[in-house]
């Protein structure tokens, strides 16, 4: 049973802020290849620095979906235990255990738990939403029973 949400809370911001420098760094990177090969003026390294500006638009956008999910993370009350399914919660269900916060995904804790870390935009989401501890809901045309929320 995972019940030290600050725990999870702190593996979720450590997630986001190692993609957050991951992006930053490839960023900088292409930033600088695009810099040493400003003496030149060819056809093929003119594709290659299209390519450059394309992959820096990419990480870039990267970078900013990535900081906007530290920035909901952070409005997360870390010791703050609801009834109801809502944002900010763990949920244990029958089949696993989610942390509704942002779309980080796989998160392993400590005693080797499993949570995944969703936003309140997927849709199993939006089938648990409100619900309390011991109701069910019904996802990919399966039954789950939540046992806890946190």
């Amino acid at each position: 049973m995972v019940t030290n949400k600050e725990e999870l809370f702190y593996k979720c911001l450590e997630t986001v802020n190692r993609q957050i420098d991951k992006y930053q760094n490839e960023m900088d990177q292409i930033k600088e290849s695009m810099e040493n090969n400003d003496a030149h003026t060819d056809y093929d390294e003119d594709d290659s620095k299209g390519q450059l500006l394309g992959d820096f638009e990419k990480y870039a956008e990267y970078l900013d979906n990535s900081r906007k999910m530290k920035e909901k993370l952070s409005r997360i009350d870390k010791k703050h235990y609801t009834e109801q399914v809502d944002f900010g919660s763990v949920v244990e269900t029958s089949e696993n255990y989610y942390f509704i916060s942002a779309a980080l995904g796989k998160i392993t804790m400590e005693e080797g738990i499993t949570v995944y870390a969703i936003s309140t935009d997927a849709p199993i989401y939006q089938e648990m939403k409100g619900k309390k501890s011991g109701e069910n809901f019904s996802f990919n045309e399966k039954e789950h029973k939540i046992l806890n929320v946190h």
